[in-house]
């Protein structure tokens, strides 16, 4: 299936639309004043260890202190010795110590980032691990008779003397022996120039920033089955290009500037195809659809068959909802960056041929995708639960806020609970004071509810009090705000 990249660049973002036979299947944003910190190496001081949670927070330069695990300790093994995880963090590190860290999940929500002190520096045919002396060969290479050859490819150019150790990146299958040794030596610099850079830097400091979101592209997201990368500004598309010639000259031939009209993410549906990704309900082509809620815990997608009646059976017309909602939603997991726990609700199926095929069928696009994820199958329940490794924000998190006037929870109370929220609170108030009068300050349906179906309520609560109340609309007002002013 041929692959294309879309680039969009202005001075304030850089967004990314990688497309299949025209479809969008994912989404990248970097913002200029808020790029991602994944790859970022510092030199960090451990202001707290918390024993109890066998973690330490590290000060490293950022809004919020940054999390270290007990299991994402580096240590060299030594025979005879016990394992970090065996080991209490209180022993490894102490409190105002230095320590070079790698951050491994960008801050999410209220957390910290995420930090190991296992350095890895990613190139375009290797991944350099300066602390393990290991050659690794990625999962994604299955045939064992080619991963055998890059192995051996790899040690025989690696010096007998290094100490790191390589992964041979996807990419590197046909890779020849010039540009792992290009990939060497500039990984074995930018190591060197770190270590240089953590011996005369204060701590907090930023030692080694991971490239930029368009570098990251040429770098990361190409593949065999990619084509070309539209790329709509001049500027940028000369940068890269010189990126290209330097570190991957076998991308630099689909580079491509793109200088129609029309804009290049408007060109190819991706601005639809955005908004779409944003609101909960997903159509599906046959007329079902799927509802996707975002929490903090966890994210649901419940399947529907909506307007699908099929053309046999009911039990058809499930398999082939199914069918459609899980290639469906493996591609909204890419496009959202939906992670953490996922729990899909397809359509309840009584026949166990038909469960099978539909997670096949749910495995088999997923696939497609580069992150990491694990998936459980049916549980008793006939919920499909499934994990997938959250390493950035989500699209919505991203490009949204928590609604002020709800707070994120999708509903407001009625006019009528509000009217009776007040009615209490006007109670409360004139025990408490004794004011001349009371007015009320609400949204304009409250204050209409008042003066024609509760306005028995009112004039009740007004005599209890032994006081005369009146209304003051606010039209600026959300709809469960309001005030009681003591005249």
């Amino acid at each position: 299936m041929t692959e294309e990249i879309l680039i969009n660049f202005t001075p304030q973002e850089t967004r990314v639309a990688v497309m299949q036979q025209g479809v969008v299947q994912e989404l990248h944003i970097e913002r200029t004043a808020s790029r991602g910190l994944v790859g970022n190496v510092y030199l960090g001081r451990i202001v707290r260890i918390l024993p109890g949670m066998q973690s330490a927070f590290v000060e490293v330069g950022l809004e919020r202190t940054a999390f270290l695990h007990v299991a994402d300790i580096w240590q060299p093994r030594e025979a005879g010795c016990e394992r970090n995880s065996e080991r209490p963090i209180e022993k490894i590190l102490a409190e105002g110590q230095s320590i070079v860290v790698q951050v491994v999940k960008d801050p999410i929500g209220t957390k910290g980032a995420r930090l190991s002190t296992q350095i890895s520096i990613a190139g375009r045919m290797l991944v350099y691990l300066p602390q393990e002396k290991h050659i690794g060969i990625s999962q994604r290479i299955e045939a064992e008779a080619e991963r055998e050859v890059l192995r051996e490819k790899i040690t025989r150019l690696v010096p007998a003397d290094e100490t790191g150790g390589f992964i041979v990146r996807t990419m590197a299958e046909n890779a020849s022996d010039a540009e792992f040794e290009t990939d060497i030596a500039y990984l074995k610099k930018t190591w060197a120039d770190i270590r240089d850079r953590a011996r005369t830097s204060p701590a907090p400091s930023l030692l080694y920033q991971e490239l930029s979101l368009g570098q990251r592209v040429l770098r990361d997201f190409v593949n065999p089955e990619t084509t070309r990368i539209y790329i709509d500004s001049r500027e940028n598309f000369q940068k890269l290009e010189s990126f290209a010639a330097e570190y991957t000259p076998a991308v630099q031939p689909m580079l491509e500037h793109y200088t129609g009209q029309r804009p290049l993410f408007d060109l190819h549906g991706v601005e639809e195809e955005i908004q779409k990704a944003l609101a909960r309900r997903v159509d599906l082509k046959s007329g079902g659809y799927l509802i996707i809620d975002q929490t903090e815990a966890m994210t649901t997608i419940d399947v529907n068959t909506g307007g699908f009646v099929g053309v046999r059976n009911f039990d058809d017309t499930i398999f082939k909802t199914n069918l459609e909602a899980a290639v469906t939603i493996a591609r909204q997991l890419r496009l959202r960056n939906l992670g953490g726990i996922i729990i899909v609700d397809f359509i309840d199926m009584e026949n166990e041929e038909h469960k099978k095929a539909v997670l096949e069928e749910f495995n088999k696009a997923l696939a497609r995708d580069h992150t990491r994820l694990t998936v459980n199958g049916f549980t008793q329940l006939g919920l499909v639960e499934m994990t997938r490794k959250r390493t950035r924000e989500s699209l919505a998190h991203v490009l949204c806020q928590p609604c002020p006037t709800c707070s994120g929870r999708g509903e407001v109370k009625t006019a009528r609970t509000v009217a009776y929220e007040i009615l209490r609170e006007l109670l409360r108030e004139a025990r408490q004071f004794n004011a001349r009068e009371y007015r009320i300050l609400a949204g304009p349906a409250v204050v209409d509810l008042f003066l024609d179906e509760e306005s028995q309520s009112l004039a009740m609560l007004s005599d209890f009090i032994g006081k005369s109340v009146s209304l003051q609309s606010e039209p600026s007002y959300s709809p469960e705000q309001y005030d009681i002013v003591l005249m």
